[in-house]
């Protein structure tokens, strides 16, 4: 297989694709609900396919303005170490030059060896100064009660 054996196409996948790659680690699975909703809420992606399959994807979201952010960033194993990842951030990127406004932050999570990557094209860490945090939502850790909103809250 070669690079040009591989079809980059400006699309968002589909929710069964994208579940699927979602497989590939490092990367977590999601549920249908959770990508039916997110999908519907890209800014740009692109799925690459080779013999018509999906194998790869990347997305941009947020608010379109002040920030963005790039996810989903997957090619399948048996596909990886051919610079398709390589094709894939290049094209969301080339996106963000042409789209994104003068002051826009663009912001990743570097998981592994892909901050390398990432670094090429001109990505870097953004510690001491801040520090990247997440939070995970689900039916262990839902807290809506604790911290029932009121008026004096806002």
């Amino acid at each position: 297989m070669t690079p040009d054996d591989y079809v980059l196409v400006s699309e968002t996948p589909s929710v069964e694709d994208y579940l699927r790659l979602r497989t590939v680690p490092p990367l977590s699975p999601k549920t249908a609900e959770a990508a039916r909703r997110g999908l519907a809420n890209t800014l740009f992606a692109v799925v690459l396919r080779h013999e018509g399959k999906v194998i790869g994807m990347g997305r941009v979201i947020g608010d379109g303005g002040c920030f963005f952010q790039i996810v989903d960033m997957a090619v399948e194993p048996p596909h990886q170490g051919r610079g398709l990842g390589k094709r894939i951030f290049g094209a969301l990127v080339s996106w963000l030059d042409e789209n994104a406004p003068d002051s826009a932050y663009v912001s990743l999570i570097a998981d592994g060896d892909a901050r390398h990557l990432y670094a090429k094209f001109g990505f870097a860490p953004v510690t001491p100064k801040s520090i990247g945090m997440a939070m995970r939502i689900d039916a262990t850790t839902r807290r809506a009660a604790a911290f029932a909103a009121t008026p004096d809250s806002f």
